[in-house]
C-alpha cells in the first residue's frame, strides 16, 4: 500500500528530540521570564541562549536546505517539528522557524537573485537578522490584495513609494521588509498590479507609527506610514506585476505552517483538559466521569484527529509538487476553528482557573482568536471552497477534486 501514516525512524527521532528540547531548554527559560519583568535585552539574551542550544542539538533551521545551514526537512517532516516546537510559545524562535521569517526565507530562496539571497536570506538563516512582510493596509480589505493602495512610481533607477500599512508583524527591530505595492496602473488582470520590493530598515520615509495594541497586548504588529520612500530598482523581488503571485506563493505554505504550530497548541489544551477532568472532584464524581465533560473531550479528540490528517495530507501534496491550494485552504479554516474550540473547552473544564492567568489557557485563547482571520478570513476560505466545489461539479460532474482528491 502506498498510504503510510508512520514517520520513518530518523524523523521520529527528530520529533522526539524537538519535544525534549522544548521541555528541557525552552520551557525553563519561559518559566523564568514569567516570574520576572523581563526587558527586551533579557529576551534577546534568552533567544541567543536557546538558539545556541538548538544549533548544538542539530535542530537549527529545520525548514531550509542544508546549503543554507538548515536541516532540509520537507513539509510533512516540518509538520511534526512545528507541532512539537509550538507546544511552547518560544519554541519556533529557538529553532529559527518562526513567522514571518520562515515564510520570508522561502520567498527569498525562490524569488531572490543571487545577490539578494546573500544580502538578505543569509543573515536570516544565520539568525543575525529579522524581517517583516508588509502587505495589509487599513483602508482596504486585507483579504483582497488587488485593492492595495500603497503605490510606487518609477523615477530613473529608483522607485518612489507612498502609502500606509498596518498589522505588519515583526516590523519593529526588522532589518528589512518585503513590501507589496501597486506599480501597474491598468494591468490586464487585477492580480498583475502589484510588485514586491526589499526595503532596508531603517530607511528615510519608513515610519513606524505605533505597535497596534490587540486583545492579547502588544506583539509588534505595527502600523507603518510610508512617505516618499526611495528604493533602487535592483531591490525589486521578482518581476514587475508579480507581487500578487509572490504573495500567494508565500501565503500558501505559510498558512499550513501556522496550522502545524496550532496542532501543538490544540494538543496541549486537550492534554490539560483531560488532566483536569481526572483530578477534579465535584458533585459526587470526578469531572471525567460526567457525560458533559466526556463530550467535550470526545469532540476535541475528534477535531484534533481531523486537523492532523488535513495538515499531513496538505503537506504531502506540497512535498509531492501537486496542487495544494484547495487542501491548504480547507485545513487553514478547519484547524483555526478547531484550535479555538478546543482551547475554549479546556477553559470551561478548568472553570475560573482556566479563565485566570494561573494557567496558559487564557493567553492561548487570546492568541488563538486571530487564527480565524489571519492569512485569509474564515469567510473568504469558505467562499473559495464553495466556488471550487461548484466548479468541480459543473466541469467534471464530480466533487472529488474539491474534497481533497483522495482515492475514495
Amino acid at each position: 500500500m502506498a498510504i503510510d501514516f508512520t514517520f520513518p525512524p530518523e524523523l521520529e527521532e527528530i520529533r522526539q528530540k524537538v519535544r525534549s528540547f522544548v521541555a528541557d531548554v525552552v520551557r525553563p527559560i519561559e518559566e523564568k521570564a514569567d516570574g520576572a519583568d523581563w526587558s527586551r535585552d533579557d529576551w534577546i539574551k534568552a533567544i541567543i541562549e536557546m538558539r545556541g542550544a538548538a544549533k548544538e542539538a542539530g535542530l537549527w533551521l529545520p525548514h531550509m536546505p542544508a546549503e543554507w545551514g538548515g536541516m532540509g526537512l520537507g513539509h510533512v517532516a516540518m509538520a511534526s517539528v512545528s507541532a512539537e516546537a509550538a507546544r511552547s510559545r518560544m519554541g519556533p524562535f529557538a529553532l529559527n522557524a518562526q513567522a514571518p521569517d520562515e515564510g520570508n526565507m522561502h520567498t527569498l530562496l525562490h524569488w531572490g537573485t543571487d545577490e539578494q539571497k546573500e544580502a538578505y536570506l543569509r543573515p536570516l538563516c544565520d539568525g543575525y537578522a529579522r524581517s517583516c512582510f508588509a502587505m495589509t493596509e487599513p483602508e482596504v480589505a486585507g483579504s483582497d490584495p488587488t485593492l492595495i493602495q500603497t503605490a510606487a512610481v518609477q523615477d530613473g533607477d529608483e522607485w518612489v513609494i507612498n502609502g500606509h500599512k498596518w498589522f505588519i508583524s515583526g516590523a519593529r527591530g526588522a532589518k528589512f521588509a518585503l513590501l507589496i505595492v501597486r506599480t501597474e496602473d491598468d494591468p490586464d488582470l487585477p492580480q498583475a498590479a502589484n510588485s514586491c520590493f526589499i526595503v532596508d530598515l531603517p530607511s528615510d520615509g519608513w515610519e513606524i507609527v505605533r505597535d497596534v495594541e490587540t486583545m492579547s497586548g502588544s506583539h509588534n504588529h505595527c502600523e507603518i506610514r510610508i512617505t516618499d520612500l526611495r528604493v533602487h530598482k535592483d531591490q525589486m523581488l521578482g518581476g514587475r506585476g508579480q507581487g500578487h503571485l509572490l504573495g500567494q506563493y508565500r501565503l500558501g505554505p505559510a498558512r499550513l505552517a501556522h496550522c502545524m504550530r496550532w496542532l501543538g497548541q490544540a494538543e496541549t489544551a486537550l492534554e490539560m483538559m483531560v488532566d483536569r477532568s481526572i483530578s477534579r472532584y465535584s458533585h459526587g464524581s470526578y469531572l471525567a466521569e460526567k457525560q458533559g465533560i466526556q463530550w467535550m473531550i470526545s469532540d476535541s479528540a475528534m477535531e484534533l484527529y481531523q486537523s492532523k490528517l488535513m495538515v499531513l495530507h496538505a503537506a504531502y501534496l506540497i512535498d509531492s509538487k501537486q496542487d495544494f491550494i484547495a487542501e491548504v485552504s480547507m485545513a487553514k479554516h478547519f484547524v483555526a476553528n478547531s484550535l479555538n474550540r478546543i482551547i475554549d473547552r479546556a477553559i470551561q473544564v478548568h472553570g475560573a482557573l482556566g479563565y485566570s492567568n494561573d494557567t496558559p489557557l487564557a493567553d492561548m485563547a487570546k492568541q488563538a482568536r486571530w487564527a480565524r482571520f489571519a492569512d485569509g478570513a474564515d469567510e473568504i476560505h469558505q467562499m473559495r471552497i464553495a466556488q471550487r466545489t461548484i466548479a468541480d461539479w459543473k466541469d467534471n460532474h464530480t466533487v472529488r477534486n474539491a474534497t481533497g482528491k483522495l482515492p475514495l
